[in-house]
């Protein structure tokens, strides 16, 4: 992995860790008002979950070039 597709992974791992944050916020703010709208809960938390998994493959990239 050259330098420009690395800095192009760690911009990735950061704006999904900006909507990864941003989900949480609005869950949290969905979640306050009763009643809320599940499907809309079961959505957002679905979202962040592939986030989530987004991120353990993105991080999983560097470090397995960093090993070898």
């Amino acid at each position: 992995m050259d330098e420009q597709q690395e800095r192009e992974i760690r911009e990735r791992i950061g704006a999904l860790w900006s909507e990864h944050r941003d989900l949480d916020d609005m869950i949290a703010r969905v979640s306050e008002r009763a009643p809320y709208d599940q499907l809309q809960m079961q959505r957002m938390k679905k979202r962040k979950l592939s986030i989530k998994d987004q991120l353990s493959r993105l991080e999983n990239m560097l470090i397995d070039d960093i090993i070898a």
